[in-house]
């Protein structure tokens, strides 16, 4: 967060979810068009980029030279992540799937749910399901990152913008549940519940990305590291939708329990006051 510059987190995330709805619409009516659906990706992809393009825009032409340097510096200085952190970064996600499944078995939950998924659990036209989801760790994390967060904690704590933040990221995937054959839509038609969980469950993973990035200097490649390896994790086994509706309670447990334990660091008030002087 830059002192010497007044962030403007109403100009970027009404631009960001502007661009982002006006072109996954578009898609998700592409997406269903005989004969061109596969085409559909052509628009996702550029609605994918918006939080990191329009980051860049909001960062460049600011014209601060120290805001353009801390963006610079977040994004290539790997000495800004932790060693310590590597635990965390490896071990959340996979922990909250395991334990989730576990939950799940006195519910019903079969034990094949520890097994390998065949393939992936929604398709994405011409562009690999895999490279996808590199893409987006890569271009939301380089956006949210990159200006989005900086915006709303230069006004509030770091908890009050962590959840301001996850919500406004959770909202942001509304159009998806329209794009044929993309996740969102799959487990909508599959049952509503599950579309919601899927909203909800954003939350709390936003509060402890957020958390991630903060612990690591800010580290853009921390954050985006975590989020590949979140995305990986939800992909890898067998988990059954109602497994993830357990697991979004173990999300909410695990942000709850980091947010109690580092209280002094998310409702601290400090960085406001130095950025008042």
């Amino acid at each position: 967060m830059i002192s010497n510059y007044k962030y403007k987190p109403g100009i970027y995330y009404a631009a960001t979810f502007i661009a982002t709805y006006v072109l996954w619409f578009a898609g998700a009516y592409v997406s269903f068009q005989e004969g061109r659906g596969g085409l559909y990706m052509l628009l996702m992809l550029p609605g994918l980029m918006a939080p990191f393009l329009i980051s860049l825009v909001m960062i460049f032409a600011s014209k601060n030279s120290d805001l353009v340097k801390d963006f610079g510096n977040r994004l290539i200085n790997l000495r800004l992540i932790e060693p310590k952190m590597l635990p965390v970064f490896f071990l959340i996600a996979p922990f909250s799937v395991l334990v989730s499944i576990l939950l799940s078995l006195p519910f019903g939950g079969s034990v094949s749910q520890f097994q390998l998924a065949e393939g992936f659990s929604f398709s994405t036209g011409f562009v690999p399901v895999l490279f996808l989801l590199m893409l987006a760790a890569g271009f939301e994390e380089l956006g949210w990152r990159g200006y989005a967060f900086d915006s709303l904690q230069s006004r509030h704590t770091y908890f009050k913008a962590s959840l301001i933040f996850s919500i406004l990221w959770s909202l942001w995937h509304f159009p998806l549940i329209f794009v044929n054959n993309s996740y969102q839509y799959e487990i909508f038609h599959e049952n509503i519940w599950y579309g919601v969980n899927f909203f909800v469950s954003i939350i709390p993973l936003g509060m402890i990305i957020s958390w991630i990035c903060i612990k690591n200097g800010k580290s853009i490649p921390a954050a985006i590291l975590f989020h590949f390896i979140v995305n990986i994790s939800q992909e890898a086994l067998d988990m059954t939708q109602a497994t993830k509706c357990i697991q979004t309670v173990v999300l909410l447990v695990i942000a709850a329990v980091i947010i109690a334990l580092d209280k002094d660091l998310f409702f601290s008030e400090k960085h406001l006051i130095s950025e008042a002087h």
